[in-house]
């Protein structure tokens, strides 16, 4: 995992939630299966996990969006000390 990597997972996990964390940040992150679906979704597949969300129209993510990337992360077995 890069450095970038590394600072965006920790910015994901900080507590409590941020709302300026980059939508594109987080989809290189995951460095998973991401393929677009209807109108401003993104299905995203990771370790056997599966979630679509994209947010919008922001290119930042909102608080509750990230809790759900968080949860995401967690379910894929990725956490913010990896």
């Amino acid at each position: 995992m890069s450095g970038r990597h590394r600072k965006t997972l920790g910015t994901i996990f900080e507590d409590p939630a941020r709302s300026d964390v980059v939508w594109i940040d987080v989809e290189k992150l995951l460095g998973a299966e991401v393929s677009e679906g209807r109108g401003s979704r993104v299905r995203v597949y990771l370790n056997g996990v599966r979630a679509v969300h994209r947010p919008h129209p922001r290119k930042e993510t909102d608080k509750g969006a990230l809790r759900s990337v968080q949860r995401f992360l967690l379910e894929a077995g990725v956490g913010p000390g990896e």
